[in-house]
């Protein structure tokens, strides 16, 4: 059972969702309020997925609403009209688990909350579109280096044969690969696995004339 709390100062769509998630056996929605600082001061225990408007009447400020949510122990889900992507990727930045426009069906917030729950991170469409477009100074600066060990490694690669490729040893291209790890968690953007380097390759382009994007 996955506990959930829905902040957002839409009338129409809180009561939406009080009506979506009612049918939902996987998920029990225990608050729908209008600010964070109403949902904090009410809250009963720590609630597992947060459903978080970016941009609330109230005039705080998402990033601090987001790490407010984090330090409660709630995973940030952002639900959303706005598709401002300098705000998205601050978002992410923040602490947020995801990105999801407020146009998508049950199903797929569901599956989306779930992900969250479990710890993943929802890549939507308009999220990996942020961040493939992403100008910000935060933005995973790689070197040239860097960037063929990612590329070779996301593409199935063996560390060794990695390494082979690149010219280099296996300590120094787990050491190349380490750097930009910690550079997309840096920007708030999972980097732990194989599957989530790949995810990163595919989400910003890289590849033909990754070189040039890089140096934006």
């Amino acid at each position: 059972m996955i506990t959930a709390a829905v902040v957002d100062d839409d009338r129409m769509l809180l009561d939406g969702l009080r009506s979506w998630l009612a049918d939902v056996p996987q998920v029990r929605l225990v608050s729908a309020v209008a600010t964070v600082d109403e949902l904090l001061a009410g809250a009963d225990g720590v609630v597992d997925v947060v459903l978080l408007d970016l941009v609330l009447r109230d005039a705080s400020v998402p990033a601090d609403n987001i790490r407010r949510l984090r330090a409660a122990g709630s995973r940030v889900l952002m639900i959303s009209t706005v598709a401002d992507r300098s705000r998205i990727v601050a978002a992410m930045a923040a602490g947020a688990d995801g990105y999801l426009t407020k146009d998508h069906d049950l199903k797929t917030l569901v599956s989306a909350m779930e992900e969250v729950a479990a710890g993943g991170t929802v890549h939507s469409p308009e999220l990996a579109f942020a961040w493939a477009h992403d100008k910000s100074p935060t933005r995973p600066r790689l070197s040239p280096k860097e960037l063929q060990v990612l590329l070779d490694y996301a593409s199935g690669l063996t560390l060794k044969s990695t390494a082979r490729r690149a010219g280099i040893s296996p300590n120094t291209a787990k050491y190349y690969l380490d750097r930009v790890k910690d550079k997309y968690q840096q920007a708030g953007r999972p980097a732990y696995t194989k599957i989530d380097l790949a995810c990163r390759v595919r989400e910003d382009g890289l590849g033909d004339g990754a070189e040039a994007w890089n140096r934006g």
